[in-house]
């Protein structure tokens, strides 16, 4: 087989979509006192949560029934939080068992660490002293900073990709397979950040999704990556706090083919120099 071939195989093999959800509505959501007694593990959700779990699972399965026809499956990655353990069990109320190809518990795409059991007047404080530091780099005492959470993302995005190219996920190649991340609000941003490879400093435009929102990432026309502007306006774009640079990558990924990637990735050079010379503006080598 030669390399053509098999970039054409792989190509193939890519998901459709990665759907990033972000739980239910907890306890802790709404009391952030829960904490104090009980392991953010073990936070359950609200009844209110599960009704907003059995609606996102309605939503996706809408999603995909009406883009896909009859030719789709899904594939659910989990955190293993009691909370998205609950929403995944609801959200899956939507989909026949002939749809899943399979489901996997992740721990690295867990909640950020805070720490054990955490102080309601003491956490205050700290998020108090998060804002002033930056959240990217804000460690909590006993616990993980986004940038922590930005390397176990980067690992799991690594074993994400060994499912998809040991074909573990491929049922039957005429099938949809799109996949879906049950996981936390950080968690997520983190995963878009390093997917899209935005900075620190656009990270931190960033708004917290809320609970049960879906964030759908869909294939180009090149089939090489993935964009958000396919199912989402410019408007919750500008709401999920992206910059007009980042919109308009995102924009531009959505119709772009193979042979411009390269040129478009140069819009990330402005992020690190500026007044670049332009190649005719070059100095003549001294004779």
């Amino acid at each position: 087989m030669n390399r053509e071939e098999t970039s054409h195989i792989r190509r193939r093999c890519l998901p459709k979509r990665i759907i990033l959800v972000r739980h239910g509505e907890s306890q802790g959501n709404l009391d952030t006192a829960a904490y104090s007694t009980t392991p953010d593990h073990k936070v359950p959700l609200t009844p209110q949560g599960a009704e907003q779990a059995r609606a996102a699972g309605e939503s996706i399965h809408h999603m995909l029934s009406s883009e896909d026809g009859d030719n789709w499956k899904v594939y659910f990655y989990v955190s293993p939080y009691e909370r998205t353990r609950a929403t995944l069990r609801e959200l899956g109320r939507a989909f026949p068992r002939h749809r899943i190809v399979g489901v996997r518990e992740e721990c690295r795409i867990r909640e950020q660490d805070f720490g054990n059991f955490q102080v309601e007047e003491r956490m205050k404080a700290i998020k108090e002293a998060r804002e002033r530091f930056g959240r990217f780099f804000f460690r909590f005492p006993e616990g993980e900073s986004a940038a922590d959470v930005f390397d176990r993302v980067a690992s799991f995005m690594e074993s994400l990709w060994r499912d998809i190219d040991m074909g573990r996920l491929e049922q039957d190649e005429k099938a949809e397979v799109s996949f879906v991340i049950v996981s936390h609000g950080l968690t997520s941003r983190v995963f878009l950040m390093k997917w899209f490879k935005w900075t620190v400093e656009q990270f931190e435009l960033l708004n917290n999704p809320s609970n049960c929102d879906i964030r759908v990432m869909q294939l180009g026309p090149s089939s090489r990556d993935y964009t958000l502007a396919l199912h989402h306006s410019e408007e919750e774009l500008r709401r999920w706090g992206l910059s007009p640079e980042m919109i308009a990558d995102q924009q531009w990924r959505a119709t772009a083919n193979r042979g411009s990637w390269h040129e478009n990735d140069l819009w990330h050079l402005g992020n690190f120099f500026e007044h670049l010379k332009d190649s005719h503006d070059d100095e003549k080598p001294v004779e």
